[in-house]
């Protein structure tokens, strides 16, 4: 029988990293957006504001992230519609090269039933963005999130990496919102925030729980 000590020294703490420090510690790596710290909807938090067409990436500098649990909690809106993209990114190599799971806030709870589909999206960047992913494999690699949240409140994640399964939880849901195998070779590397062309980001509470 695994004695209780040996079974704590497996279970990795996670780590708590205070996004309000981008801009002062130099840990953090920002690429495509200027940011800033916000009190918004009773959370202090940091806001990466809008810069058109680029992406935008807030990363941890250094730092080995394989496999493990990426929490956080996120604010985006409603409107405009494809107005609002944001989400974690993961194994980040550069400002380039990274896979991310985000949300479409806009869609949660679009009548359309299309649009409500593309809630939530994986992507490899460089090599399998959404525009690929969506062309060529309909459907696999982004879902509805039900039950659907306000799209103008914050709403919680919680992304799981288990080489090469990846699954995204929001809010209380039992049931991960999606499910995908990884499409990039790349097994580790950094994480991050992220946020979509043209699009801010509001973001608190981020957690890290590596897997040892």
């Amino acid at each position: 029988m695994v004695s209780l000590m040996v079974l704590a020294c497996l279970i990795q703490a996670p780590e708590i990293f205070d996004v309000t420090t981008v801009g002062k510690d130099p840990r953090w790596q920002v690429a495509g957006r200027t940011t800033a710290v916000v009190d918004t909807n009773g959370k202090h938090a940091l806001r990466m504001i809008e810069v058109a067409p680029l992406m935008g990436l807030v990363w941890l500098k250094d730092y080995d992230f394989g496999d493990g649990t990426i929490e956080v909690d996120l604010l985006g809106r409603t409107q405009p519609v494809q107005g609002s993209f944001l989400g974690v990114a993961f194994h980040v190599a550069d400002a380039q090269t990274y896979e991310a799971v985000y949300f479409r806030p806009f869609n949660f709870r679009a009548a359309d039933s299309t649009r409500h589909s593309h809630a939530v999206q994986y992507v490899s960047q460089p090599g399998f963005p959404w525009q690929k992913l969506r062309s060529e494999h309909p459907g696999q690699y982004e879902a509805p999130v039900v039950p659907e949240p306000d799209g103008d409140q914050w709403f919680h994640v919680r992304v799981l990496v288990a080489h090469p399964k990846i699954s995204v939880f929001v809010n209380d849901a039992a049931k991960p919102a999606l499910v995908v195998n990884e499409l990039s070779d790349r097994p580790r590397g950094s994480v991050g925030l992220w946020v979509g062309d043209g699009s801010a980001g509001v973001f608190s509470n981020l957690r890290v729980t590596r897997k040892p």
